[in-house]
């Protein structure tokens, strides 16, 4: 799902938080030295993501940050502020030239570039997470 957080918006806060669950605290988040990631560059998205990037050759950004339950994708195009909510049972994601996050038919894939390198520890983060969540509430076929 995709949302316009350009403005503070209550019912929107609290469809993410229903979905995603509450930000970390502060303490939470130094523990896990930071939930965001820095900016990167989009280099291409799928076809019905385009009307959230920007048309003329200006440089599309976004960042990621995590969530107890998922994550959120921020995609800035001008002015506006557009949110990408993705649940963990519902994340993708690619690694080979760059890296790619796929959800619910969509995807965006990111420059491989210097701000792209300095988030590889921020994505290793996100993989743990996820893997965290899955080992908490999937459970796997025994095999007897």
């Amino acid at each position: 799902m995709i949302l316009n957080t350009t403005y503070s918006n209550k019912k929107h806060d609290e469809l993410i938080n229903d979905l995603l669950g509450k930000p970390f605290s502060l303490w939470q988040s130094i523990m896990m030295k930071g939930i965001g990631s820095k900016r990167m560059i989009i280099e291409e998205t799928s076809p019905n993501m385009t009307q959230y990037l920007n048309t003329v050759a200006d440089v599309n950004y976004a960042n990621l940050e995590l969530r107890p339950v998922g994550v959120l994708v921020r995609i800035n195009k001008g002015l506006n502020t557009y949110t990408w909510v993705i649940p963990y049972y519902k994340l993708a994601i690619h690694r080979s030239n760059g890296c790619s996050i796929h959800a619910e038919g969509k995807f965006i894939n990111f420059r491989p570039n210097s701000n792209y390198r300095e988030n590889k520890a921020f994505f290793d983060k996100l993989l743990n997470e996820k893997v965290k969540y899955e080992s908490q509430y999937h459970t796997l076929p025994s095999f007897q």
